[in-house]
């Protein structure tokens, strides 16, 4: 195919599975409400999970279809523009509050993804070969079990002493019972068939331009597929609602690791191909970057939007290293 062909593929592709997650996202919590499941369950779960449909749907397609390059790419590129692009800008908007709670448990959990990640991509096996073999990605699964464990057993605690303070509990209305299971239809369809056309589209966009599946992939796919993770960010930081944000950030980035990367190599293990050490250590600094930002060196724990300029700085700089070294390939 052409180049204007798999790029209207990619971009179709992008489009179809952002609306379809969140047509997906909207009728499976609204299920769930009509069901009696707690709203704050249903946030952490069915939203939290949907807001990483893109990453899941292509990571797993591409894991299917054998391309590693684009599945482990999609996660590294991702999380290093999730932390790095969206929390930087998202600062530079308004400076980020941080709870207390976030800097001991949840930003170390995404410190710790970054490692699970790091640890068998840069250290060879007993084969000698480097990447995530299919006991790997169990593991993996088995750490995102642990932190839904703690996450929604955290959230109903928080519930419940909202509601000895007598706080209101406040949630939208469910929608029609049949719209939202047309919409978990509809938004599943869209889901897999944009995965799949953006996975071919962004195949394309790499042999007709000459470039690496995982430069498409840390790139193109990765900012792509985090696009919603960025304007609910920016948007929640505009009305001040800056926790909302850092929660977005750091729950896609555990999500995206111990979910998404654990099934995908549950289903095939991840090879390295094009996705370098200086991919995967870059990935590394960044979340210690962020838990160091957050922690130390201040009274209250705030992102700053001077820090915000700095992690802007470095992803684009990374972006520009990765141009250029393709460039001299």
């Amino acid at each position: 195919m052409s180049l204007l062909t798999n790029t209207a593929l990619f971009l179709v592709g992008l489009v179809a599975i952002v609306k379809g997650a969140d047509w997906l996202t909207d009728g499976a919590a609204s299920i769930a409400k009509r069901f009696g499941i707690p709203s704050v369950v249903v946030g952490l779960t069915i939203v939290a999970i949907g807001s990483s449909a893109p990453e899941f749907v292509v990571s797993v397609l591409s894991a299917i279809q054998g391309n590693a390059d684009i599945a482990l790419g999609n996660i590294v590129g991702s999380n290093i523009f999730n932390i790095l692009g969206i929390m930087g800008i998202t600062a530079m908007v308004r400076p980020i509050a941080v709870q207390k709670a976030n800097v001991r448990y949840d930003v170390p959990f995404a410190v710790l993804s970054s490692i699970a990640i790091a640890a068998p991509a840069l250290l060879p096996n007993s084969c000698g070969v480097r990447g995530i073999e299919r006991d790997e990605g169990i593991l993996m699964l088995c750490f995102f079990a642990i932190f839904l464990y703690y996450t929604i057993a955290l959230a109903i605690n928080q519930k419940e002493k909202a509601k000895e303070e007598g706080q209101q509990q406040q949630g939208g209305e469910p929608i029609v019972l049949w719209k939202a299971v047309v919409g978990v239809v509809v938004g599943l369809a869209f889901l897999l068939l944009g995965g799949d056309w953006l996975v071919d589209g962004a195949s394309g966009l790499a042999l007709s331009m000459g470039i690496s599946q995982s430069i498409v992939a840390l790139t193109i796919v990765s900012i792509g597929t985090s696009a919603p993770e960025l304007a609910a960010s920016v948007i929640a930081a505009k009305k001040g609602d800056t926790g909302m944000a850092l929660g977005n950030v750091v729950g896609s980035v555990v999500f995206n690791v111990f979910y998404v990367l654990g099934v995908a190599a549950a289903i095939s293990p991840l090879g390295m191909g094009g996705i370098t050490s200086v991919d995967i250590i870059v990935l590394l600094v960044s979340s210690i970057l962020l838990w160091v930002f957050c922690a130390f060196g201040k009274k209250n724990y705030t992102l700053t939007r001077s820090e915000g300029f700095v992690f802007t700085i470095l992803v684009v700089a990374y972006y520009v290293y990765l141009v250029m070294n393709e460039g001299m390939k």
